[in-house]
């Protein structure tokens, strides 16, 4: 194993110890504790890598073992041979847990194609809450981290299958610059059941791309009629370019990427729509989607209403956009 360069600085160690009748704040600050990924050399000592985060949380969990009662005592400490560097390092080996996470999702796995979608989002939302809080606390990461997301997104595929059956594979070339004159009043077309880039493509179309636009669902790809537009399926004439979605592929196509409002929208589908990287917005988009597709079995009705959601969503980040802008020129 590499000794990895935090490890070779001084490590952080808090010692601590409360009044036994403290059972509440005990585990209260156990539960801190672990939720930092801190190490425990022996019951009351607790080791971190050494950086001014990891330090600041420490100092303040110190500080509430005194308040209650308690003694605590915050320190730097390295390791006195250079051997003993990697027994440290050996303490924070997520290996287990990353094991343990992919095992779940396997057995999950088996289960998806008999879950409904609301039972699949709230799968999806938790496990990914899991995973991302191991990575959070996963200091040196290695071998298992890499094949932990791998399988990750794997799974996250395998749910995109069952939301999103026929989902298109990315093609590769460049994205021609097309004269939205040419695109107006047309009838668009993609798979039925609508789910995040299709319904988010199809509110960008009506939204910014014609407006009169009229859509038909379609059971499967080879339905398209050939005056269609088709999008978001392989070989429709709008569908996944390299790494963008087809939502981002749409926004190129008719020269929508100055918008700052909208990439921070095309963000989100991706990162819901590949399952890699995260957007704050998207667990609670990908939750409204799931509960109006529960109660809305017809497409136009769908749309109209998550249409509502993404005005909102839309309102939300020119919002964000401008405010960053105001820091930006404040900062020069």
């Amino acid at each position: 194993m590499v000794l990895s360069k935090p490890m070779r600085r001084a490590t952080i160690l808090l010692v601590v110890s409360l009044p036994t009748q403290g059972a509440t704040a005990r585990m209260r600050i156990w539960r801190a504790l672990k939720g930092l990924g801190c190490a425990a050399l022996r019951d009351g000592a607790y080791l971190l890598p050494g950086n001014p985060m990891h330090r600041d949380a420490l100092q303040a969990l110190a500080d509430e073992c005194v308040q209650e009662g308690g003694s605590a005592w915050l320190m730097r400490v390295a390791a006195a041979k250079p051997g003993d560097a990697g027994v440290y390092l050996a303490l924070f080996d997520r290996s287990a847990e990353y094991a343990a996470l992919v095992t779940a999702w396997k057995e999950a796995a088996a289960t998806l194609p008999s879950l409904g979608i609301a039972e699949l989002a709230r799968l999806q939302k938790k496990l990914r809450r899991d995973y991302e809080a191991l990575v959070a606390t996963d200091f040196f990461p290695g071998e298992a981290s890499l094949e932990a997301e791998a399988t990750w997104i794997d799974f996250n595929r395998r749910i995109d299958r069952v939301l999103s059956p026929d989902e298109p594979h990315e093609t590769g070339g460049q994205i021609p610059r097309l004269d939205i004159a040419d695109y107006q009043g047309r009838l668009w077309a993609t798979r039925r059941r609508l789910w995040v880039d299709r319904v988010a493509s199809a509110w960008l179309i009506r939204r910014f791309i014609d407006p009169a636009a009229r859509f038909q669902w379609l059971a499967k790809p080879a339905d398209c009629p050939r005056k269609a537009l088709g999008f978001d399926f392989d070989g429709a004439a709008f569908t996944h370019v390299g790494e963008r979605v087809t939502f981002e592929t749409l926004m190129a196509s008719f020269g929508l990427e100055e918008d700052r409002a909208l990439m921070r929208m095309g963000a989100m589908v991706r990162s819901l729509d590949m399952g890699t990287g995260s957007v704050a917005e998207g667990a609670g988009f990908e939750a409204v989607l799931a509960g109006a597709r529960e109660r809305l079995p017809d497409d136009d009705a769908l749309l109209g209403e998550i249409s509502n959601v993404l005005d909102s969503m839309y309102a939300h980040f020119q919002r964000e956009a401008a405010r960053s802008k105001v820091r930006m020129s404040s900062a020069r």
